[in-house]
């Protein structure tokens, strides 16, 4: 069976229309409707299989799902030159929040030192998706032990409109707020961010169990 085959196999009515709403700015003839533990399952059925490479190749794809399935793909390869490859091959059909956010490359965690060039590539692109995968990527894998201040100013200094952009900027720096508080609470002391994404940033940091009470009583003054 094709990877489309398998994804009508596991459709879910009742899901795709939470999905349908889920994701608004996805034409509603391109979601199938199925649930991501059998999306990932379909994707390690592909990535073990001779189908891989034609799978990958054939972009780009026409449903909803079949992207997502894709990115999981992606994730599974361990070489990351190859791995870095195929993402930046599949970035520019990335058209929705979910595929940008729900794969992250396991090559990605070792190999620091190669990535950080190509998030700060994609910080910097004009298409939406493609700048919130790299904020998301500098999230995950530079707020630990290879954190430095600078890496902050690539979101601060993102500039653009968009919904889904600015969402993920504000996502970005109340983990950075949990996890790097010291290096990050002269951002929104000195109002250095969009004010929208300064005031989404403190409320998803409010509502954080990983942030203290005392410096939420602090982001409280600074709203």
């Amino acid at each position: 069976m094709t990877v489309y085959d398998r994804l009508v196999k596991a459709r879910d009515d009742k899901y795709r229309e939470f999905q349908i709403k889920l994701v608004p700015n996805v034409s509603p003839d391109t979601v199938i409707g199925v649930r991501t533990p059998e999306m990932r399952k379909i994707a390690k059925e592909v990535f073990n299989s001779p189908e891989r490479e034609a799978f990958l190749a054939d972009l780009p794809h026409r449903y909803y799902e079949e992207n997502l399935v894709h990115f999981f793909v992606i994730s599974m390869i361990r070489d990351f030159d190859e791995c870095i490859g195929a993402v930046e091959e599949f970035l520019p059909y990335v058209d929705c929040w979910p595929v940008s956010d729900q794969a992250t490359p396991k090559a990605f965690a070792k190999n620091h030192g190669k990535l950080l060039p190509y998030i700060r590539k994609w910080i910097a692109s004009d298409h939406v998706y493609t700048a919130r995968f790299g904020m998301r990527m500098l999230m995950n894998e530079f707020l630990g032990d290879d954190f430095r201040k600078e890496y902050l100013d690539l979101v601060a200094d993102k500039k653009g409109d968009d919904y889904y952009l600015k969402m993920m900027a504000a996502w970005y720096f109340a983990t950075a707020l949990a996890k790097r508080y010291d290096e990050t609470i002269p951002y929104f002391e000195k109002r250095r961010l969009d004010e929208w994404v300064h005031k989404k940033a403190i409320q998803k940091a409010i509502e954080s169990y990983r942030v203290s009470d005392e410096h939420k009583e602090h982001l409280k003054s600074l709203r």
